[in-house]
């Protein structure tokens, strides 16, 4: 056994293959068997899934490598910037993607006038009582695609920078990092209320 957890591979896929275990057990003993409601549930299990470590990740790099690197020895600074945070980024940024369309996934699973009442905070028959849930739920929607857009089209294109994975001068791979800080840094003031929003939607309407 210690064998095998010492390997992050083999971690991971005993983990994923005992995971789909359970879900095939569940389509099982649903009252529905595989039907929709049961690809639902395996979409918002991709979903959050995804969303854990991209979350994670976010959290990972605001609470603790952001804060961290100015106090970190000059010497030892490479070697976060070549091979800690490329790797950390890598995840984030596909984690990210699959965490957005799982989401999507789950939406579009439940109807298309679900999924337009959501994506038009209500309004998509026009506005009337009990329609305030799709507000609040739109909102941590569309949240998250902001977020996820923040990651493809500036913290990953600053970061390359930063990181020197593409070569530019100092005065840019400066500004380039200053960049994607404050693109993380605007990911982490969304994501309080965005994880408001999924969390409380879901145990409050289902």
């Amino acid at each position: 056994m210690g064998k095998l957890l010492s390997s992050f591979r083999a971690t991971v896929i005993l983990s994923l293959v005992l995971a789909g275990l359970m879900i095939f057990a569940f389509g099982q003993v649903a009252a529905g068997g595989f039907d929709g409601i049961f690809w639902q549930a395996v979409f918002r299990w991709v979903h959050v899934a995804a969303g854990i470590l991209w979350i994670g990740l976010l959290y990972y790099f605001n609470f603790v490598q952001i804060r961290v690197m100015p106090s970190i020895p000059a010497e030892l600074k490479p070697a976060v910037g070549k091979h800690i945070a490329p790797e950390a980024l890598f995840w984030f940024r596909w984690s990210a993607l699959v965490t957005v369309l799982a989401g999507l996934a789950v939406m579009f699973a439940r109807g298309h006038a679900y999924a337009a009442e959501v994506l038009s905070f209500g309004m998509a028959g026009g506005l009337v009582e009990g329609d305030q849930g799709f507000m609040l739920m739109g909102m941590g929607v569309w949240l998250a695609i902001i977020m996820f857009l923040n990651v493809w089209g500036i913290i990953w294109p600053n970061q390359k920078r930063a990181l020197g994975i593409v070569a530019v001068d100092d005065d840019k791979k400066a500004r380039a990092a200053r960049i994607a800080m404050l693109g993380s840094r605007t990911n982490l003031l969304l994501s309080f209320p965005m994880l408001t929003s999924m969390a409380m939607y879901q145990t409050l309407f289902g």
